[in-house]
């Protein structure tokens, strides 16, 4: 059975521009065309019914910067030729895509260990070797030695990928990697409270 973004939207109970946001980064498999309408497999939209919340509570960590992207646009910028998500874009892109730069606490996230990046609400990538930062025009910050710790290609299987050079970092992606972690924020990186008391 194949439903319409908006039916695929209402089964998963949010906005169909939130739907869209996946639909559009590539990370949803089996998607067919009919004239200008996209349809998604009955069984794909159960699958990120689903997806288990984020076990934040397992970090090491009481408070973790969540960065809540968009799908992947060009952008004119020495840095980087991207900004966002999108499955199509190979590890060293997506990297510069995501690893600044944004409004936010540098510190918390530093002091997070690790950044989980989101789409609709959805990990996609993990981002850690947050340690050092640096700080450029109205409160935005880099990681400039960030790791793309791992990604994701396809959100309802989900097909991880594990780029990490330390295990570590590969175990913390691979935890995250595909789960819901709902962060509030009116800017690009949120907070979240990981419940872990006995974090230092």
């Amino acid at each position: 059975m194949l439903l319409t973004t908006g039916q695929a939207a209402e089964e998963l109970g949010c906005a169909i521009t939130t739907f869209r946001r996946l639909v559009n980064a590539g990370v949803l498999p089996g998607l067919s065309r009919r004239g200008v309408r996209v349809m998604t497999p009955l069984w794909v939209v159960q699958a990120l019914q689903e997806r288990p919340h984020a076990p934040v509570r397992h970090l090491d960590a009481k408070e973790l910067g969540v960065l809540r992207v968009d799908v992947a646009r060009r952008v004119d910028d020495s840095d980087r030729q991207w900004i966002g998500y999108a499955s199509g874009l190979g590890p060293e892109d997506l990297l510069r895509s995501l690893k600044g730069w944004w409004r936010c606490d540098a510190a918390s996230v530093a002091a997070g260990g690790v950044l989980p990046v989101t789409l609709s609400g959805y990990v996609v990538a993990v981002l850690t070797g947050l340690d050092t930062w640096e700080k450029g025009e109205g409160g935005r910050h880099a990681f400039p030695d960030a790791v793309l710790a791992g990604y994701v290609t396809d959100l309802a299987t989900p097909v991880k990928h594990l780029t990490a050079p330390q295990q570590a970092d590969r175990d913390v992606a691979d935890l995250l990697l595909g789960t819901r972690l709902t962060s509030h924020s009116g800017g690009a990186i949120a907070y979240v409270a990981t419940g872990n008391r006995s974090a230092n």
